[in-house]
């Protein structure tokens, strides 16, 4: 009966973790419009589903293509189904895995599924891991690769078996194919060694067994990401990877030049995105005398060694690229969490400490499930997904508009601009309509082209602006503006008919 009643609490944890994480990411998926990224990658991911010689096509920006395989797969399965959801629903995916993936580290490091549980709600619970579980972006599953490339360290410094090391080659090597964030994971192995037996028998034989499995694992692991060498576009992953992080010939130039700024900006967006209780919580056993003591170490330099690298080596800085490194420190604040709640006795004392703890975190994430223009979120973040130009405000309208159009005529559709929001944000829903030719143009010339003014001589001809705020003296009739947030100086997505203008047909 006994054990009966613990797989029942246990199942009953389990559902009620899920359903929170389900409703937390699946909820209001699509409210939040299309972000230029996502654009890029859904485009990238519906014509690799349909075209196998496109399956690399994420490197032609040097882009790694693993998030795209995987959201290839699900657009085929789920065929016919809005392109934006099906491209969060993987990152949902993803995120479940991360979930799952923490609970066991958790588990497994502190030997108490009080604190695996707790890292489950704080992981459900965080506007980080909310807001990037649903969006379309690689971050989510960089994250998952991380926590379970964590998990089988652990588990292979504590008992090196071949099977642990095949299984943590394999994914260090998915992690690799993800995103080059992924080869921290194999640079970092040799920190798990706080957790290596030092007073066991055979300790020395023990120790090269565990350096020839982690060797086995990083070769594997290797091979895993040759397969990018296919592609004849492999060497676009180091040139775009020199686009976000100085080669050590340009750090020398300036050494630690740019090291506090972006270590301000990094921890102002961990504070914000932790929320200010959880940050606090997350290194409050530094201070403190609690059991645990070197598991604890591990998660902070597994976080900190990552996030010094960056501070010290990144061009160019978004909150994203902190995203996986802050999974460790949501499994130090279940441990404060479940410490304080064993040395606070008064049970009103628990619940309001945990209250303090997780209601920052409730507040912030119900404004992103509900309302995520309104999500206080990093300004960095505003920016990017709901304020200015890489946000898909208006996108929804205008394909609205298009596609009505379509039914019973052909129509032209010119873009500003070649890659990102703007075509392919149209091109993802219309795309297989025969009716609609959407044509990319950069940059904007004074006079109106001739290849449009030839379009719109012939049939309904559109053209749409979103970077640029002032209309080009062309013959266009404004049709719609949509503002894109809330800030005072917000840009507008614009939609234009092309009036039928004379032009000089060069036959």
């Amino acid at each position: 009966m006994r054990w009966n009643a613990k797989w029942l609490l246990f199942a009953l944890g389990v559902i009620a973790l899920a359903t929170a994480y389900a409703v937390t990411r699946l909820s209001n998926l699509t409210a939040l419009p299309i972000f230029t990224d996502e654009a890029i990658y859904i485009r990238w991911s519906q014509i690799g589903m349909r075209d196998a010689a496109w399956r690399f096509i994420s490197l032609s920006d040097g882009k790694q293509p693993m998030f795209t395989w995987v959201m290839m797969i699900l657009l085929k399965v789920f065929e016919g189904m809005d392109p934006l959801f099906i491209g969060r629903l993987t990152s949902v995916i993803a995120g479940a895995g991360t979930l799952i993936g923490l609970w066991l580290v958790s588990n497994d490091l502190f030997r108490d599924k009080r604190v695996a549980w707790m890292t489950g709600v704080i992981y459900v619970l965080l506007p980080f891991s909310t807001w990037y579980d649903r969006v379309a972006l690689y971050d989510s599953m960089v994250g998952t690769f991380a926590v379970w490339s964590l998990l089988l360290a652990i588990r292979l410094v504590r008992k090196p078996q071949l099977d642990t090391a095949l299984i943590l080659g394999m994914v260090l090597g998915a992690g690799m194919l993800n995103k080059s964030s992924g080869f921290l994971s194999l640079y970092f192995l040799p920190v798990t060694l706080l957790l290596f037996d030092w007073q066991a028998k055979n300790i020395r034989r023990r120790l090269i067994t565990w350096a020839g499995l982690v060797l086995l694992a990083a070769l594997l692991s290797q091979v895993f990401y040759s397969v990018l060498r296919l592609s004849p576009l492999f060497h676009m992953v180091g040139q775009k990877d020199n686009v976000f992080i100085f080669s050590m010939s340009e750090w020398l130039n300036q050494p630690f030049r740019f090291l506090e700024g972006n270590l301000r900006g990094m921890f102002d967006w961990l504070r914000h995105y932790m929320t200010l209780p959880l940050f606090i919580a997350a290194f409050v056993p530094i201070f403190m005398r609690w059991p645990k003591t070197r598991e604890t170490w591990l998660l902070y330099f597994w976080w900190a060694l990552p996030f010094a690298a960056l501070a010290n080596f990144a061009k160019i800085l978004y909150p994203r690229f902190i995203f996986f490194m802050t999974l460790p420190l949501v499994m130090a604040a279940a441990f404060t969490a479940i410490m304080l709640w064993d040395k606070l006795k008064n049970r009103s004392m628990r619940y309001i400490m945990l209250a303090a703890l997780l209601i920052p975190s409730i507040y912030t994430t119900w404004f992103v499930v509900t309302q995520p223009k309104a999500a206080p979120i990093p300004l960095a973040e505003r920016g990017q997904f709901i304020d200015d130009w890489p946000a898909g405000g208006g996108v929804k309208e205008v394909v609205s508009y298009l596609a009505a159009e379509s039914a019973y005529q052909k129509i032209n559709v010119f873009t500003e601009g070649t890659f990102g929001l703007l075509p392919y944000a149209l091109e993802i829903y219309l795309v297989d309509r025969p009716n609609v030719t959407i044509t990319g143009i950069w940059p904007i010339p004074p006079v109106i082209p001739d290849e449009i003014a030839r379009a719109a001589s012939s049939s309904a001809t559109y053209f749409v602006m979103n970077e640029s705020q002032v209309a080009p003296d062309w013959p266009i009739i404004l049709i719609g503006e949509y503002e894109k947030g809330n800030r005072a100086d917000h840009k507008k997505l614009r939609f234009y008919r092309v009036n039928t203008p004379p032009f000089s047909d060069p036959q």
